[in-house]
């Protein structure tokens, strides 16, 4: 054989570059290869960012510095697999950072990345691609585009990946997108909800639980809750509950089952299945507070509706709801306490509720956490509003002291609702004094500070509720609680303005309080307010009446005018017409003035000065009189002002309260003048059987005591204001008692014919007209015209004549009686 000749190997060609192994240290160099237009090159430099990358934040930084995202952008759709998976992979890991995520957005890389979902891609490209948009889709416009480019439908079929990592990757991003509303909507109709049941059996915990959430957000809306219900979804939700390994997703379950709760077809659903009373059994017998409290919320969100509340009725979660309510965790103690706030708009729980649930709530109002405070106040207040049966077992056990002391709280509301169940259980007599016997009206002086509205205007609703006894008024009056009221007069809050207006109506039903009122400048703010048409209404107006009626002088200053039902008693004085916007004096002030020769007061005190020491001495409330102070007063009157009186007393209005001027500091000038034309009228006139014939002979009794008779072309010459000025001088001061005067013009026989009339039964008006005019008017019935017997007219108006034929009774509307008002 011959011997074989070794073939030499042929030299590569000369434009072919040998194979170069480069072994990189910096991320600078790696970042420029990726600008090669070799395929090895390029995967190699993206697998070594990715590692570098999954190291740290700052390493992300550091590459966002160099440039890499926008080359990498480019490499997400390059035509090599690898080359292209490796790139999202960089892109995935590194939008974690906010930067990161920021320059994403501006490169709008949304949609190269939706396109790389599609079912023939490798499951890593689905893996990085679906984190990538879940890191951006907590940003709104990233969901906007997401949304518009069609991200949705992908995401959602990949819920079935066989990988773990895109179904978490892909259901974050959806349970991401679908806090927008319109994703909401949207995901239902690509029929989200399969998926969703069956990633609820998964091996991954992270998994269920985001489907849960998920499943929490789209469930809000009714269309999500049907396709729920028809899925059979709320078979799975009470499997989770009642499986104690998946205790962990109990909390965000009964989210869930809170929402389906809320419709009434799906409810009606689980109690025929027999699930609602499962749930309600399982959240009796649980112990773990955040289910506890999640239950009681899930309640108070379902019982807003009311066929809602029939149903959880008719399966008794009162039991359950006052189970709650012994457990030691605050937080659950505030959530079942609203829950049966919720459900007290159905009447068989608000009879359930009360009849166990009330005493565990008043024991909550000692708390010492405010918000647990609050709540159980709230419950109470629902409780017994129109509920006689459940404000009296608030009563009996015991919760007035406390709902009292609950006034002083922190918080607005919990004031707000503690003013309103002692405002409800005002409505029994027997509460409303026990409630008075615990200062309430001390108490609401605070809250009537409040700059809260809502506080103010249930506090004057409270003082309207509780002012209506006189003990009460007093109580205000003394605790500085009127200042308040009358500063709620000024609110802007048309419901405080009325709720004011209102308490000052009834505060306003004795007269030291109405004074007290004026004083403080409630009357003043009532006429303004009753100017304003847009401010004023039925109860400001009712609140003027009131507070001028029993502050007669002020209302007679004013209006010019006392009707027949405004009794004039001791205290009452005329100082004449006051002009706009002038202050009202009281009489002490005026007693303090020097004498003047403007137009002297005119009082009225028919009490004797000598038994003043002697009612001192039985009896010594406030210088203001306080209800009942009338009788005891009387009491220590001596003999002689007793047999003077009797027959008076039985005639005068028991309930027009009196002044308690003896007990002032400054002591008024009594008036014994005036005393015997009382006791005189009531022996002479009372007798007499007609109305007509008692105004007659008074008209003529006020006038032999007031000067006689004048004719009319000599009333210039009748000089009684030197007689006045007189008196003014012997007295040394401008008040003069009505009983000294002798010579009286018509406005003093006027008031002294109002006031004997008062005293002994006669109804009749006081009117005051210009240049010292004033009048009375009386309603008479005339006799039935002849030939026809017991026919019944109706009462005319008269005005008496005082001055020239005493005794006479003008029509009202006649030339003379115009002639009488005018001369």
């Amino acid at each position: 054989m011959g011997k074989k000749v070794k073939k030499e190997a042929e030299p590569p060609p000369k434009d072919v570059f040998d194979p170069l192994l480069i072994e990189s240290k910096t991320p600078e160099t790696v970042v420029l290869m990726l600008s090669s237009p070799e395929t090895e090159v390029l995967t190699k430099a993206c697998d070594a960012l990715y590692k570098f990358a999954s190291k740290d934040d700052e390493n992300k930084v550091i590459l966002l510095g160099l440039g890499a995202l926008e080359h990498l952008y480019k490499l997400i759709s390059h035509e090599d697999p690898i080359v292209r998976r490796n790139a999202i992979m960089v892109f995935g890991i590194m939008a974690s950072n906010h930067d990161v995520k920021k320059l994403l957005r501006e490169l709008d890389v949304t949609n190269p990345l939706i396109s790389q979902l599609a079912p023939e891609e490798d499951v890593v490209i689905h893996e990085f691609a679906t984190l990538c948009l879940a890191h951006m889709a907590v940003e709104c416009t990233t969901k906007v585009k997401i949304f518009e480019q069609g991200g949705l439908e992908p995401l959602i079929r990949l819920l079935g990946s066989p990988d773990p990592d895109v179904q978490k990757n892909s259901l974050e991003c959806i349970y991401l997108l679908v806090q927008d509303f319109q994703n909401r909507a949207a995901v239902s109709e690509l029929n989200v909800i399969p998926p969703l049941l069956e990633l609820l059996e998964s091996e991954y915990p992270v998994i269920q639980l985001l489907a849960l959430q998920t499943l929490e957000v789209i469930s809000k809306d009714r269309e999500t809750r049907i396709i729920l219900g028809e899925k059979n979804g709320l078979d799975c939700l009470l499997k989770i509950l009642e499986t104690d390994e998946l205790s962990d997703l109990h909390v965000i379950t009964l989210a869930v089952l809170g929402n389906c709760l809320e419709d009434v077809h799906i409810l009606q659903l689980i109690q025929q299945t027999g699930g609602l009373k499962k749930l309600l059994s399982l959240l009796g017998v649980s112990t773990v507070p955040d289910i506890q409290k999640n239950a009681a919320k899930t309640i108070t969100k379902a019982a807003c509706d009311s066929e809602i509340r029939k149903i959880l009725n008719e399966e008794e979660v009162e039991k359950c709801l006052l189970k709650l309510l012994e457990t030691d965790n605050y937080e659950v103690k505030v959530a079942a306490s609203q829950a049966i706030s919720a459900m007290c708009e159905n009447a068989d729980s608000k009879c359930a509720l009360g009849l166990q649930g009330i005493p565990q709530l008043v024991q909550l109002l000692s708390s010492d956490n405010e918000e647990v405070k609050e709540a159980a106040v709230t419950a109470l207040a629902s409780l017994t509003e129109a509920s006689r049966s459940n404000a009296s077992a608030v009563a009996e056990a015991e919760g007035i002291e406390p709902l009292v002391n609950t006034l002083s709280a922190q918080r607005d509301g919990t004031i707000v609702n503690a003013v309103t169940v002692l405002t409800n259980l005002a409505m029994q007599e027997s509460s409303r004094v026990s409630i008075q016997s615990h200062g309430i009206m001390s108490a609401l002086v605070e809250p009537l500070h409040s700059i809260n509205s809502q506080v103010q205007s249930k506090a004057a609703f409270a003082v309207a509720a509780f002012g209506c006894d006189a003990v009460a008024r007093t109580e205000l009056r003394n605790a500085g609680g009127l200042g308040a009221l009358v500063e709620l007069l000024h609110s802007k809050n048309d419901e405080v303005r009325r709720n004011a207006c209102w308490a000052v109506t009834v505060c306003a039903s004795d007269e030291p309080t109405a004074v007290e009122l004026c004083r403080l400048g409630a009357l003043d703010i009532l006429e303004e307010i009753n100017l304003s048409t847009q401010r004023k209404n039925k109860f400001s107006e009712a609140a003027l009446e009131k507070l001028l009626d029993n502050n007669l002088s002020q209302k007679y200053s004013r209006l010019g005018y006392l009707s027949s039902s405004n009794i004039i008693t001791n205290g009452f004085y005329d100082c004449g017409q006051i002009k706009p916007g002038a202050k009202f004096l009281s009489l002490e002030e005026l007693s303090m003035q020097e004498l003047t020769d403007r137009r002297a007061i005119i009082f009225i005190n028919a009490k004797s000065q000598e038994d003043l020491p002697v009612e001192k001495a039985q009896d010594s409330p406030p210088p203001i009189s306080k209800p009942g102070s009338k009788e005891k007063a009387r009491k220590g009157k001596g003999k002689k002002e007793e047999e003077k009186a009797k027959e008076v007393t039985d005639i005068t209005p028991k309930d027009q309260e009196e002044i308690n001027l003896e007990n002032s500091l400054w002591l008024p000038p009594s008036d014994i003048i005036l005393m015997d034309y009382i006791n005189d009228a009531s022996k002479t006139i009372l007798p007499l059987t007609t109305t007509r014939e008692q105004v007659v002979a008074l008209a003529q009794f006020v006038a032999d005591r007031m000067g006689g008779s004048i004719e009319r072309d000599k009333l210039h010459d009748f000089s009684w204001e030197l007689h006045i000025s007189e008196i003014e001088f012997e007295l040394k001061c401008n008040i003069v008692p009505i009983g000294k005067i002798k010579k009286g013009t018509f406005y003093h026989r006027a008031l002294l014919f109002k006031v004997i009339a008062d005293r002994i039964g006669i109804g009749c008006s006081l009117v005051r007209g210009s240049y010292n005019r004033a009048w009375n008017e009386v309603k008479l019935v005339d006799d039935s015209p002849k030939g026809i017997a017991g026919l019944l007219l109706p009462p005319q108006e008269y005005i008496v004549d005082l001055m020239f034929e005493p005794g006479f009774l003008i029509k009202q509307g006649s030339a003379k009686a115009d002639q009488y008002k005018r001369i």
